[in-house]
């Protein structure tokens, strides 16, 4: 249940939430994107070897995304983001000093869980739950900042990877966890709670309330149709962006080009975010919904002809993360506006786990794409992922307007 005597939304909080979400998202998933090449090279596991381990990753994470949702629900997203953080920091240590490739999969299932308390669906949940209405314009400047997580983990883990080798890289990683983005969250919590009688958590009735509403989603086409289209959509751009790097290579671009377009897409991402904050009042959930999944599919072309001319690389990382960006605001508020605000982190919490199947599952689909059929067979595969999804989510807005 949400709380009557929400606080007044705090800026330096919704910042300081934003700074953990961007080191988060860097050092708990882009970290695998920007790290692949030099882990193939310095220790000769293939990309599907090294792929099961963000896979599990996120099948970790999509377990217990539910879980979280309810602990949200229940009045403990302060802690599970702050808490989440600080088990990452550990779990990117114990990575730092595996062996082989056994321990390296193996150890990805920490991240899962790190994955699962701290990033966007646990913070987006906290937020509505603490901001009710007012919690659109809170996500907006969390994922404004929090689109430049691609542009710090592929120069970072470049340069890092250089300078350190891959295992001081990731303790890079770790450090930037455990010294910055921990602290920001635990601040960030404690400033939103102010004005909350101490202790206060939701009530067994407001939790009865919450279970309900999910029930209720759960029996709804709509639900099924979201999830479906995000399932679909999250599976494209992990796929894409996992192996930007070698995709690039293979259509014809240097390493340095490979690596300035991956930057771009977090670039990308916060500018799609800034044109709907600045289209607003022009532009519903409708519309906006039709530009992102214009610009995904237009992505997928982009890539495709980059093998004629590779400069096109920089098209893909625009569009590609002009999508993503759009998808990370619409997302909650889609949820929102076609199944309710009642029970809102459960049911993205349950919502949330046809997501991360599809992160979890695009690493390991792409590698396999990679070494079976070439960089044609994976880009072939996320386009067809783009259409379907475009489909589901049209005929979801047709329906609405009826």
């Amino acid at each position: 249940m949400q709380d009557d005597s929400r606080p007044t939304p705090d800026a330096v909080a919704i910042w300081l939430l934003a700074i953990g979400q961007t080191l988060g998202f860097a050092a708990l998933l882009y970290i695998f994107a920007a790290l692949v090449v030099t882990w193939e090279q310095a220790t000769g596991w293939s990309k599907a070897q090294l792929a099961l381990g963000p896979t599990l990753s996120i099948l970790v994470s999509a377990t217990l995304a539910p879980i979280m949702g309810r602990l949200v629900d229940r009045g403990f997203g302060a802690e599970l983001l702050a808490g989440g953080v600080l088990f990452g920091a550990g779990a990117l240590v114990v990575l730092a000093q595996v062996q082989s490739v056994k321990q390296f999969v193996a150890v990805w299932a920490l991240i899962g869980i790190a994955h699962a308390a701290c990033l966007y669906e646990v913070c987006f949940a906290f937020l509505t739950r603490r901001l009710g209405a007012g919690a659109r314009a809170a996500i907006l400047r969390v994922t404004l900042l929090g689109g430049f997580a691609s542009t710090i983990a592929f120069p970072a883990g470049a340069f890092l990877a250089e300078a350190l080798g891959w295992r001081g890289a990731v303790l890079a990683f770790a450090a930037a966890l455990a010294l910055v983005a921990a602290p920001a969250n635990f601040v960030a919590g404690r400033r939103l709670r102010r004005g909350l009688r101490a202790g206060h958590r939701a009530d067994p009735a407001g939790q009865a309330e919450a279970d309900a509403a999910l029930r209720r989603a759960l029996r709804r086409p709509a639900f099924w149709t979201l999830a479906a289209a995000f399932a679909l959509i999250a599976g494209n751009h992990v796929m894409l962006v996992s192996y930007f790097i070698p995709l690039s290579l293979d259509r014809g671009a240097s390493q340095s080009m490979a690596v300035l377009a991956a930057s771009c897409v977090g670039v990308a991402q916060v500018a799609g975010r800034l044109l709907l904050t600045l289209g607003e009042a022009r532009m519903g959930t409708a519309r906006a919904s039709r530009v992102m999944l214009g610009a995904l599919v237009a992505a997928g072309i982009a890539m495709w002809l980059a093998g004629v001319a590779p400069a096109l690389i920089f098209a893909f990382a625009a569009l590609q993360g002009a999508a993503n960006g759009l998808m990370s605001i619409l997302k909650p508020v889609l949820t929102a506006e076609t199944l309710g605000h009642a029970g809102f982190g459960a049911i993205a919490g349950a919502m949330a786990t046809g997501s991360l199947l599809g992160i979890a599952a695009g690493p390991f689909a792409g590698a396999l794409l990679l070494e079976t059929g070439g960089a044609l067979a994976l880009i072939g595969a996320a386009f067809a992922m783009a259409l379907a999804a475009a489909a589901l989510i049209l005929s979801l807005l047709v329906m609405q307007r009826r």
